[in-house]
């Protein structure tokens, strides 16, 4: 095994532990780990992020697209009964505006995209090439998303494949504008449109 294989096995092997590891962090710190996280994970691969023109404006171009997408997706998939249902059966977080402006954007789209995208890309496509390190990169974002399909008693193969296919998208994205801030864009309309959804959708909490 070469020298870059090495290195994207490792950080893909450090990524999945942190996956495993981050539920028992308390919540009182997050974001916080996950946001340095992710930016040990770019400071350390020295990977590009694209946040200057013009790869940012080709990256807010090609990220709006895909965010407008989205959103119209989740908006016309929650006028139909089982899906509205299964969002009612979802007990929303105590704090709705903290998920959504802060724990979402920082924890979540933020420490995804500079780690699998950014990082764990950057150092898979020297290790693989482009395809076969955008489908590594997918392979192991997948795989990442087991302890939380667990936790909510989720399908655990429908999981690791539907979030691999996205993370292949997110990465295709970010190849094809040149910026991280087009897969970070439709990261969050995914997340966002979709936690917006539940929570309207949800049942009522109960003090």
């Amino acid at each position: 095994m070469n020298r870059e294989r090495l290195h994207a096995f490792s950080l893909a092997g450090l990524l999945l532990g942190w996956s495993v590891l981050a539920p028992r962090v308390p919540r009182r710190w997050y974001p916080a780990p996950h946001v340095l996280l992710g930016a040990a994970a770019v400071a350390t691969t020295d990977a590009p992020l694209g946040f200057r023109p013009p790869a940012l404006t080709q990256g807010l171009r090609w990220g709006s697209a895909a965010a407008a997408t989205v959103v119209a997706a989740v908006a016309l998939s929650a006028t139909l009964t089982p899906v509205r249902a299964g969002m009612a059966a979802r007990t929303p977080p105590a704090s709705p505006a903290t998920w959504l402006l802060l724990h979402i954007p920082l924890g979540t789209v933020w420490s995804e995209e500079a780690g699998y995208r950014a990082s764990l890309g950057s150092v898979a496509a020297r290790a693989f090439g482009v395809t076969g390190g955008r489908l590594f990169t997918a392979a192991v974002f997948g795989l990442s998303h087991i302890p939380d399909a667990r936790a909510a008693r989720d399908s655990v193969p429908g999981t690791v494949l539907v979030t691999g296919a996205a993370g292949w998208v997110f990465s295709w994205l970010r190849d094809r504008s040149g910026s991280l801030a087009a897969p970070m864009l439709a990261h969050l309309a995914v997340n966002e449109a979709g936690a917006v959804a539940a929570v309207v959708f949800s049942r009522p909490i109960r003090d």
